[in-house]
């Protein structure tokens, strides 16, 4: 490259003094001659203008007329010429300037000619108008003569440029003179400049013909000497001698006169030009030849080197090459390979997925040998940090498990602690503050389990009416009081996807909550749509802007994985991947009231419009082949709590063994102040904090330890109360019980209400017992019958808390072996 750039360097300064003889051939061609044959054309123009104003008559009118025809004729060329690529190339800055600047002044015709045809200007003034677009034509002559680097073709072509301008001093005393003949007297003023024109005519024609070339000196002798100019010259003479106020000539003799002699001047100039050009072009040849001659043995020799160079370099090329492409394959299929296959937990040979490659004992080997180095650290660095960040998600998920343990079990204390007979209204309301507590301290568990990657292991195993699951949502928030439910109707949830829905609900409306004024309220709502159930999270609060909100979309959508340096939004990543694994889909958009409003839309496969609920038939038996007794009647309680079933024979609902409801518990206190959410498994299990997915050691047909059954509020006005999700009447007195629905048996009689159709006199204060339907004797069960039903109860009861207490204490044990 360096041997090129030198030869290029000396080809150019000897091409240089070349292409400018080959340039000025360019510019005479598209530039001189154009010009010259627009200036004659203004020139006539001019002469014809001037005539026209002394005497504006039809004849001198047409003449005016063609005159301007050709003259548009000429700067249209000239135009057109000036604009090509060839001219750019051969122009210099100056002449592109002097172009652009007679271009500008040919522009300003159009104003001298509406002043002459209304003949607002006098002769003076129209000549003067012409003679400025000439001369900007002259300057243009003399740029062009100095792009040629030939000092005497430039001498040459400035002698030619002076006698051109003793021809434009002629024509300008040819319009005068022609203008006052027309007029048939001087202007003030015109006989003294016709005076001053002849004289600079005059002299610049010697001064020229001092300079030209002995060809062209002759013909300009021979030009003068003639009976054109002699004639000429003896008119001006003769005009000047007379000074009178009218012409002492006639326009015939005048115009005899002059025409041949700029006719002949401007065919002087014109043959000069050619062989001006002439002259140049076997100048150019001969540098071309020479430039071809001194520049051929400097391209040989760089060719010779460039041959060389590929030859020797062609090994150095090939083992570049091959370390080239090890270091794309480890780049964009190797190391993405093997942080693809420790993302899924395969153990990685480094020694296997680096091997050394050979590239010989020179410095490309020594490279290569480094590189085989480079390779083997970043696979080796890949793995252990694959494995550092495995090791931290197995952490992350001992404490969390660990921490899931203690929160169950403080949940199973409190559980029992609020179901003491002689607890105060005031402990009461404490229990429940911690037991709410405990909830959220379960929720924030689970958002370790799920960041670790695993399953937070929550599930039903049957459906759960979605009302509750929201219910249970609502329940895990810490200012539940600001959230309102609305009615959801008979539509049920999977029991599968029962916990990691309602935790994505819940962070969703602990977002709501926390960011919106604390004075507002947020509205929860759900609605079937046509790929499912919707659930819309409505705040109030400032809300986000379009950009941010197409951002947290995109990051639900696509979650990316998860970064131990990402510290905020984690409730973000939490909600991504719960819908990831469900297939939830998650929006995030503008509120009608200013705030945001989140969209949550649970797949078809996960809803359940109408639960199947297995009713027990007649002739079902239990486990131990004893026969199910079929209930006829419920009785209503006076107070509009839940009763269940327990196993000292209370009496309340009974409910077939179906999906585990989530009811509501109120506190058993008179105040009407909000208190912290409770949930009971409905029928299934003894009433706990919470119910969840079976356990080892259970029997079948009973719900696990209440780990993490969704909790729900209790006494909040904001949500609907009962199981079932149904609004109570706010006109209805409290100390009233209400209507209930009627509902029918399991073997499919009505239920009976006592009391319920009864005047408000005629009421009791103690619930009277359903009647019995009229029915065939029956002997009842004997005692020995009793006894084994007693016995097996007891015994089924003992084994599953056994079994229950066992496995606790083996997890407890584990996590205190993992610490």
């Amino acid at each position: 490259m360096s041997l090129a750039a030198l030869w290029a360097f000396a080809a150019w300064v000897t091409l240089r003094d070349g292409l400018g003889l080959l340039w000025a051939n360019t510019l005479d061609e598209k530039i001189s001659r154009p010009t010259v044959s627009m200036v004659t054309a203004l020139q006539e123009e001019r002469r014809a203008s001037l005539i026209y104003m002394a005497s504006p008559r039809p004849p001198q009118r047409q003449a005016l007329l063609s005159a301007r025809t050709r003259t548009d004729a000429a700067i249209t060329k000239i135009r057109s010429s000036a604009s090509g690529n060839d001219v750019s190339w051969a122009a210099g800055d100056s002449l592109k300037a002097r172009l652009k600047q007679m271009l500008g002044a040919m522009d300003g015709l159009s104003g001298d000619r509406s002043a002459v045809d209304a003949r607002r200007v006098s002769r003076g003034q129209a000549s003067t108008g012409y003679d400025g677009v000439i001369d900007t034509a002259f300057l243009v002559f003399n740029s062009t003569g100095a792009v040629l680097n030939d000092e005497s073709i430039s001498k040459d072509s400035r002698t030619l440029n002076a006698m051109t301008r003793a021809k434009e001093v002629l024509a300008r005393e040819d319009a005068l003179l022609a203008g006052a003949i027309a007029a048939r007297r001087f202007e003030p003023g015109e006989h003294a400049r016709f005076v001053g024109l002849v004289g600079t005519s005059r002299f610049l024609d010697n001064e020229a013909a001092a300079e030209l070339p002995a060809k062209d000196h002759a013909r300009y002798e021979q030009l003068m000497s003639g009976p054109t100019f002699t004639r000429l010259r003896a008119l001006e003479d003769y005009t000047i001698q007379r000074n009178t106020v009218r012409p002492p000539i006639q326009a015939a003799d005048w115009q005899a006169a002059a025409q041949p002699a700029q006719d002949g001047l401007e065919k002087l100039v014109l043959t000069g030009g050619d062989e001006l050009v002439a002259r140049a072009k076997p100048v150019g040849i001969g540098i071309i030849v020479r430039l071809l001659l001194a520049g051929g043995l400097g391209l040989l020799a760089v060719i010779a080197s460039i041959v060389v160079s590929i030859t020797t370099a062609r090994a150095l090329v090939r083992q570049l090459e091959r370390l080239r492409a090890a270091a794309w394959e480890l780049a964009e299929q190797r190391l993405p390979g093997v942080v693809e296959r420790l993302g899924h937990g395969e153990k990685v040979d480094v020694s296997v997925e680096a091997p050394p490659l050979q590239f010989g004992t020179d410095e490309i080997g020594q490279v290569g040998r480094a590189f085989n180095a480079v390779q083997e650290t970043a696979i080796r660095t890949a793995v252990e940090q694959a494995e550092l960040r495995r090791g931290i998600r197995d952490v992350l998920l001992s404490l969390a498990r660990r921490t899931q343990t203690l929160v169950h079990r403080q949940l199973t204390m409190l559980d029992t602690m609020e179901r003491r007979r002689d607890i105060e209204v005031k402990e009461l309301e404490e229990l429940f503050r911690l037991d709410h507590l405990a909830t959220r301290m379960r929720r924030n568990a689970e958002n370790l389990i799920v960041l670790s990657g695993a399953l937070p292991a929550r599930g039903w195993r049957s459906s759960v009416p979605m009302i509750d699951v929201v219910r249970a949502a609502v329940g895990e928030v810490e200012d539940y009081t600001r959230v309102t439910v609305l009615p959801f109707g008979p539509i049920e949830l999977a029991g599968r996807a029962v916990g990691d829905v309602t935790h994505l609900l819940a962070e969703l409306i602990e977002n709501a909550v926390t960011f919106s004024p604390p004075d507002t309220v947020v509205q929860v709502g759900g609605h079937l749509v046509a790929n499912g159930f919707a659930i819309d999270i409505e705040d109030r609060g400032l809300g986000m802007t379009d950009e941010k909100l197409a951002e947290i979309n995109a990051r639900i959508e696509d979650p990316p994985d998860f970064n131990l340096q990402s510290s905020v939004q984690l409730g973000l990543f939490v909600v991504s991947k719960l819908a990831e694994r469900y297939g939830l889909r998650v929006s995030l958009k503008r509120s009608a009231y200013g705030g945001t409003t989140a969209v949550v839309v649970i797949p078809t496969e996960l809803v359940v419009e109408e639960s199947d609920r297995v009713r027990v038939a007649a002739a079902t038996t239990t486990r131990n082949g004893l026969e199910v007794r079929q209930p006829t009647a419920v009785g209503a309680a006076r107070s509009g709590g839940t009763a269940t079933l327990t196993a000292g024979g209370g009496t309340g609902p009974q409910q077939a063994p179906s999906a585990p409801a989530l009811v509501a518990v109120p506190p058993p206190a008179p105040d009407p102040a909000p208190q912290a959410p409770r949930a009971v498994a409905g029928s299934s299990g003894p009433p706990a904090s919470g119910g969840g997915a079976p356990e080892p050691g259970l029997p079948d047909g009973q719900d696990a330890p209440p780990a993490d059954e969704p909790r729900s509020h209790a006494g909040d006005p904001s949500t609907p109360s009962g199981a079932g999700g149904g609004h109570p009447d706010p006109t209805q007195p409290e100390d009233q019980p209400p209507v209930p629905d009627m509902s029918t048996t399991p073997s499919g009689l009505p239920v009976r209400v006592p009391q319920a159709n009864l005047a408000e006199p005629l009421r009791t204060d103690e619930p009277v017992a359903a009647a019995e339907p009229d029915e065939p004797d029956d002997p009842g069960r004997s005692p020995e019958e009793i006894q084994r039903i007693m016995g097996s109860y007891q015994r089924g009861t003992r084994q599953g808390r056994s079994d229950a207490a066992e496995a606790l204490g083996n997890r407890a044990a584990e996590g205190e072996e993992g610490q």
